[in-house]
């Protein structure tokens, strides 16, 4: 008889160890439903690929691999992928002269885009250019 006791008293603290759960179930998902504000969540925004400066290697890093998933980025310089692969020392000086207009055409707030585009597609800027174009990514 004793063991059938202490059977049945076991099944009630299951019962009510189950009904306690249950209840702190049904209490997490009504607090879950009820403390969702619809949508007004407030977003920290970090530096993003506009401000990078090449100060911040993350940022650098972080817009590069955002730009390589994107298409890229022209500067009116199409022309320009016929250097794809060349090394910057193979340059022409006529040659080097066609990315030193590109680059006294642009924007300040361009040049770091478009660095990173000729990157992308493969194209190392001569080396008759890259002074100029360092003095002007270092603003």
């Amino acid at each position: 008889m004793s063991a059938s006791i202490l059977l049945t008293s076991g099944m009630g603290v299951v019962v009510i160890l189950g009904g306690a759960l249950l209840l702190l179930g049904i209490a997490a998902a009504l607090f879950g439903v009820f403390s969702h504000d619809d949508g007004d969540d407030v977003v920290h925004s970090g530096p993003s690929c506009n401000t990078c400066d090449g100060n911040d290697t993350r940022c650098e890093q972080t817009c590069m691999m955002e730009a390589a998933v994107k298409p890229i980025e022209y500067f009116e310089d199409e022309e320009l992928d016929v250097f794809a692969g060349r090394r910057s020392d193979a340059y022409t000086d006529e040659e080097a002269e066609q990315f030193e207009e590109v680059l006294t055409t642009l924007r300040p707030e361009e040049v770091v885009a478009w660095n990173r585009s000729l990157i992308l597609r493969g194209i190392n800027v001569p080396d008759q250019v890259k002074d100029e174009l360092v003095m002007l990514l270092e603003g």
